[in-house]
């Protein structure tokens, strides 16, 4: 077996209750958007963009400043961002995707 190059808890809860009031706000956001849509879509790791949900849109997770440049040119390519409240042209407000579960 190898060491995996990443992996999520399945709650940001526990983040917290491992974390000692160092967690990272980024592993935080992306743990909330898998822990939404894992119930009822496909989630796989994305070497351009942070997910790959059902084989076939690719979200970046991030802040309100994130930008498009890593999911630049792929099509069906979304940035879910923190602290925005309203979606503009590909980017979604996180806080939308707990409607999802």
């Amino acid at each position: 077996m190898n060491k995996p190059e990443i992996f999520f808890l399945n709650n940001p809860n526990l983040v917290y209750s491992l974390a000692d009031n160092q967690s990272n706000q980024g592993t935080l956001r992306e743990t909330f958007f898998l822990n939404q849509l894992r119930v009822l879509h496909k989630i796989n790791w994305s070497e351009k963009g942070d997910f790959l949900v059902d084989d076939k849109h690719t979200f970046e997770i991030g802040g309100k400043n994130r930008n498009r440049k890593q999911i630049t040119g792929i099509e069906n390519a979304f940035v879910a961002a923190d602290n925005i409240e309203y979606s503009q042209q590909n980017k979604i407000p996180l806080w939308l995707f707990g409607f999802l579960y």
